[in-house]
């Protein structure tokens, strides 16, 4: 059996993409019923110097969807647009991320792995292979983010289990 960069990334990518959505859910969940604002909520932090909840669902994007179009520009850079401030459109940007991934074709994606893609940021320049790039920084990326937006929710109370990090697993039938 061949394991292809598509099936080193992709699934695993939308199985936490699912996840992240589920987090999105129970969060509004939790802030209704606790009568926290959703503002509240998405600005919610692990320390005074991370990054909200928000933002680390919106990386969690830019690290999966945003990445493979980074490698195809042939740069990645981080995205500093302002991330939503309510949970609609904080799940709407996750399946905008998902409905990307669904469509890629998988034949088109691992003709990726040669293509060259340098990380921008400021001054910083690092240069990649499509492969690695995708493989050694934006996958750890994106596992951080999305396990930092878990862990954002579990600080603040809301009652999430493994499970709920892991989404819905890729048994065999």
């Amino acid at each position: 059996m061949t394991f292809s960069l598509y099936d080193a990334v992709i699934p695993s990518n939308l199985q936490i993409l699912g996840a992240v959505a589920g987090l999105i859910d129970k969060a509004e969940a939790f802030a209704a019923e606790k009568h926290i604002t959703p503002e509240a909520m998405i600005d919610a932090r692990l320390a005074p110097d991370m990054l909200p909840f928000g933002y680390q669902v919106k990386s969690s994007v830019d690290h999966s969807a945003g990445a493979v179009a980074g490698v195809r520009a042939g740069s990645f850079s981080p995205n500093l647009s302002p991330w939503p401030t309510d949970f609609a459109g904080l799940r709407a940007m996750v399946q905008e991320g998902i409905d990307a991934l669904k469509a890629l074709d998988p034949a088109e994606f691992d003709a990726l792995a040669a293509r060259d893609c340098e990380f921008r940021m400021g001054d910083l320049k690092l240069p990649f292979g499509g492969a690695t790039f995708l493989l050694s920084f934006s996958q750890p990326n994106f596992y951080f983010h999305a396990t930092t937006a878990y862990d954002v929710l579990r600080a603040k109370g809301v009652k999430l289990g493994k499970r709920d990090f892991l989404g819905q697993l890729r048994v065999k039938l």
